[in-house]
């Protein structure tokens, strides 16, 4: 593999890492356009982070779990509905091109972005924890895991913004449970991903090195800074990189 697609990898890996941890959300989602504008095939940019998205999303989680933001029922129902489903999402990229994978990446982190900008949400309300629908949860998570699966990624990028919109879940809340879901179902599709012969090892390793520290890093500042900062710049960043990604795709 070329160097400059190595030392591209150790960048994108990096501020991918400090995203998930710092949101719950887009890590693995981003790192997939970026792969592959710097000349990575498209489903192993879709594929290949998947590996580092374990040990990333942990570390991440467990600064959440240690200050009481994972909801462990919704955790529960998650990983009963979404291991199964987020396998299955994965073996469909058979018959899905990758191409297609990528620019649907691009276009479901735009919408979000745009949700997230309009939104807003009272970061008053994460000392309030309302009663959690389970069977609503477990639609929420079947929808994710599929889809999460399809498009390579572990679910925080689509975890965090539903359990906030459609769980009305507080927002730490919402970021530390996706992160501990989003590790769990990171194991089904990084199984049928690598049986599928879609991850470069070589490259899981370089994004890895940069993205598993930086998500332990990321969720630290998170927890200490103002939510609503930290959602009004994220929203920002993704809206100007998909809305790049989608402008100048081919």
């Amino acid at each position: 593999m070329e160097l400059n697609i190595l030392l591209g990898t150790l960048l994108i890996g990096a501020g991918v890492g400090f995203l998930s941890g710092a949101f719950g959300k887009g890590g693995a989602a981003v790192s997939s356009p970026l792969l592959h504008a710097i000349g990575v095939p498209a489903i192993v940019a879709v594929a290949s982070p998947l590996p580092a998205t374990i040990p990333a999303t942990l570390l991440a989680g467990r600064k959440y779990a240690h200050e009481g933001h994972v909801d462990r029922r919704v955790l529960r129902v998650g990983l009963l509905v979404g291991l199964p489903l987020t396998a299955a999402g994965a073996y469909l990229t058979r018959w899905v091109p990758g191409e297609q994978l990528v620019l649907a990446t691009d276009a479901i982190l735009l919408f979000l972005a745009v949700r997230i900008l309009l939104g807003g949400h009272d970061e008053t309300n994460d000392e309030v924890v309302p009663s959690v629908s389970m069977l609503r949860t477990a639609f929420v998570v079947a929808g994710a895991a599929v889809v999460s699966g399809l498009l390579g990624n572990s679910g925080g990028f689509l975890l965090a913004p539903l359990f906030i919109s459609a769980l009305h879940m507080p927002v730490r809340r919402a970021l530390g449970t996706s992160l501990a879901l989003a590790a769990a179902l990171a194991v089904p599709g990084t199984i049928v991903h690598a049986y599928l012969g879609h991850i470069d090892w070589t490259l899981a390793l370089v994004f890895g090195l940069a993205s598993v520290p930086l998500a332990s890093f990321g969720a630290s500042v998170a927890l200490r800074m103002r939510e609503r900062s930290l959602t009004l710049m994220y929203g920002v960043g993704i809206a100007l990189l998909s809305g790049g990604l989608l402008a100048f795709a081919r």
